[in-house]
Formats: structure tokens, C-alpha cells, sequence
């Protein structure tokens, strides 16, 4: 009996000690656990409201009633309903010694007070009167502007060109590298090609040291005039093997005469030729039912780096490119994606890559490397700008260049433009232009009401 009173007086006490100090501790309320970041909100507000551009716009339109009005019916729309503010506009001005000098424009609130508990974050925005400009350098050989030549030949197919039309590329690779070049040229059908292949200018340009893109894939466009039955056949057909791998020589040749940089954007170089006006009998196509080509298969590609290396033309249909897979972009491309402002993916697939076994074949040097060498199943150069060497005496120059992608389909034409920005280097000349009182800092600064 004695054992229960003890029992039930110790529960008595402990309990009577739980009460007492239960009603001396004061939990915290929801919102002082686990508060609001209201700076981090002010700044993320201030981001959303300007991203289109409309904080930044009303910012300079403090006496348009509209304008002004907007700005604070959108702020209040963006914040919780116990979410009280402050918005201010501050004009930015330079002072004597270099320091800024804020004056306030204009503001508006919802709350006559925000109490000791508000933050504030600030954003600077600019009027419509500040621009930067970029002019870029024009790329150049030996002190003179050269040419940039985009095939974009209406009378061709392409081919692993998956998604896109080789107009549609043409486009791009205009609009992603003209700004670098004195003069743009699209070639727009074979005939001009022709004309281009014998020496004659398009518009006046300058033909030596030029930059000649085709957009058509694994298929190059070939005049009427290399055909079998055409002026130049001797310099476009083999008939002894029944291929068009002679045109593709022709195109090395001139390509080492002319000094030319070559640029093929994907796959295997030179597999086909097309023409839409003469190679179309029914058995004519490339395997696939595309008509208007015709299989060089890889005696092309080889027949090409015969003329590119100023060597004797020979029929080789050898099969030379390697599938590494999935390779990466050198350290170098990479650290210029941010100056040109192109932004590939770092790593692809390629399933034509050029063996490095080339440059001593056929007398080249590897100017550019767009990917890292791989050596997955032998050595590669998946990506890379090619120059052969010419010795003259002593001297040693570079005459005819070849860029060549061999990536799998489909084409990023980004991987183009970066290679031969790469390659040139260009600078890129920035220039800001700003007037007085063209800045002006928000100011957003956010408190909370009610209980937690």
C-alpha cells in the first residue's frame, strides 16, 4: 500500500513540474520557425517584373499615370497577401571623383509602415538610350579581307542533312558568319559554281583565300559541265571506273590552287554529287531513293585529298573514316564558345571521323582541332580545320585548306561557325553608348503582417 502512495505522489510531482515549466516556454510562432526570405523574394519579384522589359520601361515613365500604375497593380499581383512593400525609384548619376549619386524619383506603397522586420533588395535597370555594340573584325588572309562562299545551289538534294534543307542551312550558316566576312556570296545554283570553278567572280569578290561552305550534307553540287557528257568531263568523270570521284579531285585541286578552305558539315565528305538537272535517269539515285544524286561512295572523299595534296589522280575506293562515338570539344573551341557567343553542346556523336594517318598521306597539317583527338578504335580527328603544306625551297606555306565535320546526322551548324571562327580568331570590338541619367536603381523592400 505504502509503495502505491509513493508511486502516485511521484506522478503527481513530475507532472506538476511538467506544467510549471510548460507555461514558462514560449514556442515560436510558424513564421519566426520557418520566416519568409523577403530579400530573396524582393529580388526574384523585381527579375520577373522586368522580364519583359516593362519594370525597366516604367521605371522612365514615373510621370505617366498608366504606365506607373501598371507597375504597381503587377507588383501587388506577384506578392502573398501578407506581404507588405515599398517600391523606389532611384536616377543614377556620376559625380566628379567616379561615385554614383542617387537621387529618388518616384515611389509607391501599400503600407504606411513596414516595422523593423523588412528587407530590400535593389535591381539596376537602363533606359532604351543605352546600347552595346559589337563590330566584329573582318577575318582576313595577309592583311585583306576574304570571302565567305555558301553553296545553296536550287538544282541539288542533300543528303544527312536529316530535318533541314540545304537552303534552310545556308540560312543559318549567313546569318551566324556573314557578319564576320567583307563579302557573303550565295552560290545559287550549279551554273554558278561553274563559273566560280573556272576562275570568274560572282559579284567582283576576291575569289583567292576563300571560305566555301557546302550546305548539302554528304552530297556536293556538280555543274552540268563536269557531267559525263559536258565541256569539262575529262576533269569530272572517270569513265574507266564509271564515278564522278575525278569532279571531286578537280574540287581538290582547285581548292590547293586557289588556296580555298573547304567545309563539309557532316558525315562522310563527297559520298555523292547532285545535280537535279542532269542526273535524272530512273536508275540514278543514291541508294535511297533520292534522285538528282549519284553514289561516289568513299573513292570521293579520296579522290579530293589526292588533289588538296597536289598528288596524281588515282581511283581509291578504301574506305577511311572511323565511328569513334561520342567525342569532345578541345579545351580551346570550348573556351571560345563564350567570345563568339555559340553555345553547341561539348560532347557528339561521330560515326566519320578523318584518321590522323592523312596528314602524312597527302602532306597536311592540322591548323584547327574543333574536337580532341580520340583514340577509340584507332586515331581520330572527328572535328578539325586541315592545311596542306607547301614547300617552296626552304619555305614552307600553307596552300588549300579542308574543314572537315564528321559527325553524325543531323547537322549542327554551330559546330560550322565555331570551327572557322576558331580558326581566324577574330577579334569582337564592344562599345557602349549611354547618356546621363540613363540608370536607375528599384529599390523593393517587403515586410510581412498578421500572425504566423
Amino acid at each position: 500500500m505504502m509503495r502505491t502512495v509513493e508511486a502516485l505522489l511521484v506522478i503527481i510531482l513530475l507532472g506538476g513540474a511538467y506544467f510549471a515549466v510548460s507555461s514558462l516556454i514560449s514556442l515560436p510562432s510558424p513564421s519566426q520557425a520557418s520566416p519568409t526570405n523577403l530579400d530573396r523574394l524582393a529580388l526574384t519579384t523585381l527579375q520577373e517584373l522586368d522580364s519583359s522589359y516593362d519594370l525597366s520601361s516604367a521605371a522612365f515613365q514615373t510621370n505617366n499615370p498608366t504606365a506607373w500604375s501598371n507597375l504597381q497593380i503587377a507588383l501587388a499581383a506577384s506578392l502573398p497577401a501578407n506581404i507588405v512593400y515599398n517600391l523606389t525609384v532611384y536616377n543614377v548619376n556620376s559625380v566628379s571623383n567616379g561615385s554614383s549619386l542617387y537621387s529618388p524619383v518616384a515611389s509607391f506603397s501599400n503600407a504606411a509602415s513596414l516595422g523593423v522586420g523588412s528587407e530590400a533588395s535593389s535591381y539596376l535597370v537602363a533606359s532604351s538610350n543605352v546600347t552595346y555594340v559589337i563590330t566584329p573584325q573582318m577575318i582576313s588572309t595577309g592583311g585583306s579581307p576574304i570571302t565567305l562562299y555558301i553553296l545553296n545551289c536550287s538544282d541539288t538534294e542533300g543528303w544527312w542533312i536529316t530535318g533541314y534543307t540545304a537552303a534552310s542551312l545556308a540560312q543559318a550558316v549567313y546569318t551566324l558568319l556573314s557578319p564576320y566576312f567583307k563579302t557573303t556570296v550565295m552560290v545559287q545554283n550549279t551554273n554558278q559554281l561553274c563559273q566560280l570553278l573556272d576562275g570568274h567572280s560572282l559579284q567582283g569578290e576576291a575569289i583567292n583565300n576563300a571560305v566555301i561552305i557546302n550546305t548539302c550534307g554528304e552530297a556536293v553540287p556538280i555543274p552540268s559541265a563536269f557531267s559525263n557528257n559536258g565541256v569539262n568531263s575529262t576533269q569530272g568523270y572517270d569513265s574507266t571506273d564509271n564515278s564522278y570521284a575525278k569532279y571531286d579531285y578537280t574540287l581538290g585541286k582547285m581548292t590547293e590552287f586557289y588556296n580555298w578552305t573547304w567545309v563539309s558539315i557532316v558525315g562522310y565528305p563527297f559520298y555523292y554529287v547532285t545535280n537535279t538537272g542532269f542526273l535524272t535517269q530512273d536508275n540514278i539515285q543514291n541508294g535511297f531513293g533520292i534522285y538528282g544524286m549519284f553514289q561516289v561512295a568513299s573513292a570521293g572523299l579520296n579522290a579530293f585529298l589526292e588533289g588538296l595534296g597536289n598528288q596524281a589522280y588515282a581511283y581509291n575506293s578504301t574506305w577511311i573514316t572511323g565511328s569513334p562515338g561520342i567525342v569532345y570539344l578541345s579545351s580551346q573551341s570550348q573556351s571560345l564558345c563564350n567570345y563568339y557567343g555559340l553555345y553547341p553542346s561539348s560532347y557528339q556523336t561521330s560515326t566519320r571521323a578523318l584518321p590522323t594517318s592523312i596528314t602524312k598521306q597527302y602532306n597536311l597539317a592540322v591548323a584547327t582541332y574543333l574536337f580532341n583527338t580520340t583514340f577509340n578504335g584507332g586515331q581520330y580527328n572527328p572535328g578539325a580545320i586541315y592545311r596542306h603544306l607547301s614547300k617552296s625551297g626552304s619555305v614552307t606555306n600553307y596552300q588549300g585548306g579542308f574543314f572537315a565535320l564528321g559527325m553524325d546526322r543531323i547537322p549542327d551548324i554551330r559546330l560550322v561557325a565555331l570551327g572557322i571562327l576558331c580558326g581566324y580568331q577574330p577579334v569582337r570590338y564592344g562599345a557602349l553608348y549611354s547618356a546621363q541619367s540613363s540608370n536607375r536603381l528599384v529599390v523593393l523592400q517587403l515586410g510581412t503582417v498578421g500572425g504566423g
